[in-house]
This record gives C-alpha cells, sequence and structure tokens, in this order.
C-alpha cells in the first residue's frame, strides 16, 4: 500500500466538514488526524477520529495537508498554522478579504495552496471551456446565470463570479449575471454566449453535495507533497488541460 496522507480538517462541523469526515473514512490512501470546529466538542473522539476547538488549533497533531471549509474570521489561524509547519492547504472558504487573498500568496512562497470557490470537478473543466470561448467569441454578450437552494445568502454565487473571471480573463470585460433561489437547488451555473442568430451555453448542474466534498479530497491528495505555490484545482487535476 502507497504511504497514507495524513488530513487535518478545519471546520470540521459544517456541512462540507461532515461528508469530508464521511468519505475520507471511507479510503485507504487518507487518514484524518484531527478534525477542528468552532466550539468545544461533545466528544473528543468519534469514529476515530480525534475532534479539537479551533482555539486548540496550535497543538495539531503532525498532518500532511489542511482541509479548510470555515468562514472568513477562522481562515487565518489555518493559514498560519500550515505556513509554519510548512504543510500544504486546501481551502474553499469563500468571502476572504483582500488581506486574506494577499496573505494566501505570500504563504504560497513557503507552502502548496489550493483556493477555489467550487470543487466540482466538472466545474474546473467548466472554468477552463469558459476561458477559452470566451476568448473565441468577444463581441458576443456573455451572461453567468446561477440557481441555489433558498438557504443560499450570497448572489451572485462564488462560483458564478469565478465563472465570470474565467470570461472576462479570455474577453476582457465582466459578463453580466442572474441569480435565482429556489427549493432545494444544490447548484446549477450557466455561462451563456449569445450573438445574433445563435447561441451557446456551457452548463453544469450538481445534484449531490458530495461531489465537492469529493472534488477537495483529491485536491489534498495530489497537493500534500507539491512544490510551494499557488495552484488552481484545474492545473492540479487536469494538468494537460
Amino acid at each position: 500500500m502507497s504511504e497514507i496522507t495524513r488530513l487535518l480538517i478545519h471546520g470540521a462541523s459544517g456541512r462540507m466538514g461532515q461528508a469530508l469526515l464521511r468519505l475520507a473514512a471511507e479510503r485507504q490512501d487518507l487518514r484524518v488526524v484531527a478534525a477542528y470546529s468552532r466550539s468545544q466538542p461533545a466528544q473528543r473522539v468519534i469514529d476515530g477520529v480525534p475532534h479539537f476547538a479551533v482555539s486548540e488549533l496550535n497543538g495539531a497533531p503532525e498532518f500532511d495537508v489542511a482541509i479548510d471549509f470555515s468562514l472568513p474570521d477562522g481562515f487565518d489561524p489555518v493559514l498560519a498554522l500550515c505556513a509554519q509547519r510548512g504543510k500544504a492547504l486546501v481551502s474553499g472558504t469563500t468571502g476572504l478579504s483582500s488581506a486574506q487573498n494577499t496573505a494566501i500568496n505570500d504563504a504560497a512562497a513557503r507552502i502548496a495552496v489550493v483556493w477555489a470557490a467550487n470543487y466540482s470537478l466538472g466545474v474546473a473543466v467548466l472554468t477552463e471551456l469558459v476561458r477559452r470561448a470566451a476568448a473565441a467569441l468577444p463581441g458576443w454578450d456573455c451572461d453567468v446565470i446561477e440557481a441555489h437552494h433558498t438557504r443560499k445568502l450570497d448572489a451572485p454565487s462564488g462560483t458564478a463570479l469565478h465563472l465570470g473571471a474565467a470570461a472576462a480573463i479570455g474577453r476582457g470585460d465582466e459578463p453580466h449575471y442572474a441569480s435565482l433561489r429556489a427549493g432545494d437547488i444544490v447548484g446549477e451555473h450557466t455561462v451563456q454566449f449569445a450573438a445574433a442568430g445563435e447561441r451557446l451555453e456551457l452548463i453544469h448542474r450538481a445534484s449531490n453535495r458530495d461531489i465537492f466534498a469529493r472534488g477537495a479530497l483529491e485536491a489534498a491528495l495530489r497537493v500534500a507533497h507539491q512544490a510551494p505555490g499557488r495552484y488552481g484545482l484545474a492545473e492540479l487535476m487536469f494538468p494537460n488541460l
């Protein structure tokens, strides 16, 4: 058996954190050595995984890569821990400030860092397709339409903004955005290019939230022993795309 990659999960009590714990337990190549939540855990060990409060982060056991799905105000300590120990970080925490994004870039001089608004492997491919289509169709109208469940507060979604940024790279200006909040929609994103007489649509639909956790686990496995740098999900997962 190949060497097992040791994971630290930051934001373990959230929806993504719970999915990461459940799915990591099914794999033979990953082992969660510590799980951190904002509040003090009711149990210290759950299903063989030690649980801690984020206030105890500095005493974390040895790990190879941390996966962070928390809140902006909890992001700085886990980035600092990884930088201090020279360990890789995979983060999906959205709403980071410009100062925090600068801190990621600074840390990337010492450690491998992956940050993505969406860890779906399909969205990683979609992002590259959007960039290429926008470059090929510079005079066409471009719109990003996204739909999510009613509990999602931010609009446009972080993924929609990410796709819009990819389109802007290709065409030089920002697309228009439209958002829908309805029912229990997990996540749907459409990037539409339109001109007189024709329309091109690039669409991704998520029907199960586990896809995001699986993508983050795959990213963690691949980046754990990479050289320092800031890695995009697509370049990490699909280097020949």
